[in-house]
């Protein structure tokens, strides 16, 4: 990452971050000097100061004329982090008295962007209080392994379909065998999750880089996407104790089931993925 964009993201303005790396080259210095070696208009260089000694980024001698002096590296990561935990103390103090919309019980989310996606998921887990049921691929359960551990050592019931390897001796774990004909199939890797039965998230995790999921608190898709999970375990259950006996009649791991209800002749499904047509009708967060 840049420094100039390193020292944005740690709340200086362009002319601060300026000030501050030319006076870690050149320090101490006048504010004649800094304005001149760090290409700030002389007309902004008291403010640009002023703020920054107030801050504590910046330490300012007695006297006339004044000399100036940047805070270390190491001491302004320090006051940083100091800083930023006292502001999540705050908020989680105030916000946490806040009730939630209760509206939020019949929105349909859209969330786009793995990144998005992930974070969301892992709000979820740190939510849950009794049971997360999760349909997910070995890659993405990676990124979310550590709060899924975290929710169990909570006495939180994990139960997994798998697609793919995945060994969590936290979690009751069941293997989907049909990981790489889905694959083949969709040309991507989706994710269905539920929550205490109250709310869901249900969508593609990697697709072409059109990653885009649905989280809903709504009763009318919390119920059959919960639902769906369930009928799926039933699935691998029963494989499980008649496999020999299902596949002489639908095929190995039921393939010909999958076939006889496809609508497309080489079994490819062409999910419609972006849905513009009816993004009106539902919210949207995008940090694609």
């Amino acid at each position: 990452m840049p420094v100039m964009s390193l020292l944005k993201n740690l709340l200086f303005t362009e002319n601060e971050a300026k000030v501050y790396l030319s006076l870690l080259k050149n320090s101490p210095a006048t504010s004649y000097a800094i304005a001149k070696n760090a290409d700030v208009p002389r007309s902004k260089i008291y403010e640009v100061l002023d703020n920054m000694i107030k801050r504590g980024d910046v330490l300012v001698s007695p006297g006339n004329p004044q000399f100036y002096r940047a805070l270390s590296p190491k001491s302004l990561i320090a006051s940083r982090k100091e800083q930023a935990e006292r502001n999540f103390v705050a908020a989680e103090e105030i916000l946490g008295k806040l009730t939630p919309n209760e509206n939020d019980n019949y929105d349909i989310w859209n969330i786009t962007g793995r990144d998005s996606i992930i974070q969301k998921i892992k709000e979820c887990i740190n939510a849950a209080n009794k049971r997360i049921l999760l349909e997910i691929w070995t890659e993405d359960f990676k990124e979310v392994e550590d709060e899924l551990k975290n929710a169990s050592m909570r006495g939180v019931d994990i139960v997994i379909v798998s697609y793919g390897e995945i060994t969590a001796n936290f979690a009751k774990v069941y293997f989907h065998d049909m990981s790489e004909k889905i694959l083949e199939e969709h040309g991507g890797r989706w994710i269905i999750f539920s929550v205490d039965d109250s709310q869901v998230i249900a969508g593609t995790v990697a697709f072409k880089g059109k990653e885009r999921v649905a989280w809903t608190m709504h009763a009318g898709l919390v119920v059959p996407i919960t639902e769906i999970i369930i009928h799926d375990l039933y699935i691998i259950e029963l494989l499980n104790a008649h496999r020999e006996t299902l596949e002489k009649t639908f095929g190995k791991n039921l393939v010909n089931l999958r076939e006889k209800f496809s609508i497309y002749p080489n079994y490819k499904k062409l999910y419609k993925i972006e849905g513009e047509n009816n993004e009106a009708s539902t919210n949207s967060t995008n940090n694609e």
